[in-house]
């Protein structure tokens, strides 16, 4: 049995505890360890976008980053979107737009989306296309997608707190 370390981090918004081996991924402590499954398993080679977090303001890929690089970081999940009302609007427009189908990249794409409203408001078509070019999607060929982010982009709102620059809270 591997020995365990303790670590201590910020988790979408609450003070959080885990003990984990030193290989475990993010994703997995996520997963199997706090009980967190709305992060995806997709690829598990930081190519799907489908375990897309936000860490410290940057949107990682879970899968490739370790359990204990966590120690200290503010760390957000699509579960931290859920209780976010300034991620509504995205919610909201999602589901408008049609940008939900199997649901299997929407919480990896939901995370990036916010990670670049928070990083880049008022975002144009191709910036948006850039911003979520490392998430996959095999179900609505990305326009329904991309449409659903620019309604968002192009009205005024809040940014996903979880997902702001540098980790702040509400994108202030």
């Amino acid at each position: 049995m591997q020995p365990r370390h303790d670590i201590e981090f910020t988790l979408n918004g609450v003070t959080t505890r885990a003990s984990v081996p030193a290989d475990m991924s993010t994703l997995a402590m996520m997963r199997d360890v706090l009980g967190l499954t709305g992060t995806k398993y997709g690829c598990g080679e930081g190519e799907c976008g489908a375990c897309t977090i936000v860490v410290d303001g940057v949107s990682v890929a879970s899968c490739l980053m370790f359990a204990l690089d966590c120690d200290g970081r503010q760390v957000a999940t699509i579960e931290g979107l859920a209780a976010d009302p300034n991620a509504s609007a995205l919610r909201e427009a999602f589901v408008a737009h049609g940008a939900v189908q199997c649901g299997f990249c929407t919480p990896g794409m939901m995370m990036q989306a916010c990670h670049l409203l928070a990083t880049e408001p008022g975002a144009d078509e191709e910036a948006i296309k850039r911003g979520i070019e490392g998430n996959l999607c095999r179900c609505t060929g990305y326009r329904k997608i991309v449409d659903a982010i620019a309604s968002v982009a192009s009205a005024p709102a809040g940014s996903c707190a979880g997902a702001s620059p540098a980790g702040k809270e509400g994108g202030q």
